[in-house]
């Protein structure tokens, strides 16, 4: 079994993190058995957000009486310490807990300090010395955050995009992390669905003795992959390298990774949808593409203001205008041929 420990928490578990964000799509009954066969096949780490609207609720009811056999992450995306307070009580309520293992700001788009004005780490520490969250956390998408966190000093992990997708700059904080003994956990191990290999996924990753990846589940088919990597982990081999240079060589650039910051369209576009179908349609059933829903979907984008707002708001400077018009110009170009 493939272990980790993240930095100096001494939080040590199988390189199988749950990521919870899905199972706010699922019902609570279909959700509680998933959490429950995760943990009864091994699985520790539980990171979720205040953000992700019933999943702190969902994972509550599952890890009632198992809490001290397990560590929960979860997030504030609170700029206020008033904010923050009632975020973490909230989370606290809705997890059934008292304490938080890993209490993460959420995406902040600066890296709070003690004197900075926010009073947001100075509720950190109030909250740590309470006894309500045990370690300081940060999850980001910008580089430059990121790097500013690590070198503070002030953060016991650090949360960030990273899968065989990702450049040399993302790879440097790792390795930052590393240096710093910073916890690293990789969210969008799966790059938001685009990468549909798992096992070439997990060998990639487990390269890295630091890093926990999460994986986003939400059918049990998914979950099952993942717990067959716990005594069966896959190896990068020969096979699996030639799967990982492929997908390089065709989805490497600038592609949507479907965060969501962008969001929301004030014409009710879903961009980060809409601005990666291309990429989907060629990476899934094509006919979960073409509904008659997705097709409403990608229509939207005629609706376009052009104000601006997306480009602004994307943490890798994506125009993302640009690529709805190129996406929805190859969806209509697919539609027509109803081929790819």
């Amino acid at each position: 079994m493939a272990q980790v420990t993240l930095g100096k928490t001494g939080i040590t578990v199988n390189k199988n993190g749950f990521g919870a964000l899905p199972i706010q799509r699922i019902s609570q009954q279909d959700a509680v058995y998933l959490l429950h066969k995760a943990f009864e096949h091994g699985v520790r780490f539980f990171d979720t957000a205040r953000g992700y609207t019933n999943s702190e609720e969902k994972l509550g009811v599952a890890l009632k009486g198992i809490r001290e056999q397990v560590f929960i992450a979860t997030k504030t995306p609170s700029k206020t310490a008033e904010g923050f307070w009632k975020d973490l009580e909230t989370s606290l309520h809705l997890l059934q807990t008292d304490y938080i293992d890993i209490y993460q700001f959420h995406n902040p788009d600066f890296c709070p300090k003690p004197g900075d004005g926010s009073g947001l780490y100075e509720a950190m520490l109030e909250a740590q010395a309470q006894g309500k969250i045990r370690f300081i956390g940060i999850t980001n998408h910008r580089l430059a955050v990121a790097h500013e966190a690590i070198a503070s000093g002030l953060y016991a992990t650090l949360q960030f995009p990273f899968s065989y997708l990702s450049t040399a700059k993302e790879l440097e904080l790792v390795e930052a992390c590393a240096q710093q003994k910073m916890g690293f956990i990789a969210m969008k191990a799966l790059a938001g669905g685009l990468i549909n290999n798992s096992a070439a996924a997990y060998a990639y990753l487990a390269q890295f003795e630091h890093v926990l990846p999460i994986w986003g589940v939400q059918r049990e088919r998914e979950l099952d992959e993942f717990l067959s990597y716990i005594d069966q982990p896959p190896v990068l081999t020969g096979e699996l390298q030639a799967v990982i240079d492929k997908d390089r060589q065709e989805l490497i650039g600038s592609f949507c990774r479907g965060c969501g910051y962008c969001m929301p369209c004030p014409v009710g576009i879903e961009i980060n949808s809409c601005a990666r179908m291309s990429l989907m349609i060629r990476r899934a059933p094509q006919a979960a593409q073409l509904t008659e829903k997705a097709q409403a979907m990608m229509q939207k984008i005629e609706d376009c203001l052009h104000c601006g707002k997306c480009k602004e708001k994307c943490p890798y400077g994506l125009d993302t205008p640009k690529l709805l018009e190129e996406n929805y110009q190859d969806y209509r170009e697919i539609l027509a041929g109803k081929v790819i």
